[in-house]
């Protein structure tokens, strides 16, 4: 398996020299062409299989009885997820940059999240400096990849859970934090989590904290995950402000 980390080899050897750089990045691009055609030549007949299976429910209702096969839709379902995803942690460093506004992009970013938790317990709280610096950024991939934490965050407190939400500028770096009183990440487990198809949560796929690491990285960011089992989760990103408007 191509990890990130081995991608992080690769570009260091691509710097070595200009030779390295055009042959590597050759490399680089021929594999991300190739999952990207392979993911979209399955997803295509997926779709279709899908698309009959519905009009089948639909003439013949007896069949959501039948033994297996609401599970079948279930399994089909998973693998349309698992295919999207992959697609997206194979574009996930690709980025189409625009300016942001930082302040409003993350506002925006937890009213979307909070209208997921509407008829929940859960709380939410979020700290959002003001007047927080713009960036430079892929604004579609990075909500994203913060989604996806919030989610996860969701996903792991029960109904009277709490989920706080922190957006601040510091050290030249937009400094974001998601923490959640859920039940937590085992400590054998942290250093696997970033890992490609690693997953120790029902129905995962293993792809969806890679991805947030593909996306923070080519943002030149970190993340950093620390957890308490049974007691929180924190997660904090930085992006560095490389580009700030004057």
């Amino acid at each position: 398996m191509f990890t990130l980390d081995d991608e992080k080899q690769l570009h260091r050897l691509m710097n070595e020299n200009s030779d390295n750089y055009i042959l590597l990045q050759k490399l680089l691009d021929f594999q991300q062409l190739t999952i990207s055609k392979i993911s979209h030549e399955i997803r295509n007949p997926l779709t279709l299989i899908s698309s009959t299976l519905q009009l089948i429910q639909k003439q013949h209702p007896e069949v959501t009885q039948f033994a297996h096969w609401n599970q079948m839709l279930r399994d089909l379902s998973f693998t349309k997820t698992l295919l999207e995803e992959l697609s997206s942690y194979n574009n996930g460093s690709r980025l189409h940059k625009t300016i942001i506004h930082s302040s409003d992009f993350f506002k925006k970013l937890i009213l979307s999240f909070a209208t997921t938790l509407t008829d929940t317990s859960i709380e939410l709280t979020s700290k959002i400096e003001p007047n927080l610096p713009y960036i430079s950024g892929d604004a579609t991939k990075l909500q994203e990849a913060f989604l996806n934490l919030l989610t996860n965050a969701h996903d792991a407190v029960n109904s009277n859970g709490k989920i706080f939400f922190s957006a601040q500028h510091k050290d030249n770096s937009l400094l974001l934090t998601i923490k959640d009183n859920g039940y937590g990440i085992s400590q054998n487990h942290l250093s696997e989590i970033f890992t490609p198809f690693t997953t120790y949560k029902k129905n995962g796929t293993g792809l969806g904290l890679a991805i947030v690491k593909t996306v923070i990285e080519a943002h030149h960011g970190t993340i950093y995950v620390q957890s308490v089992p049974h007691l929180s989760t924190s997660f904090s990103i930085t992006i560095p402000i490389q580009n700030k408007c004057k």
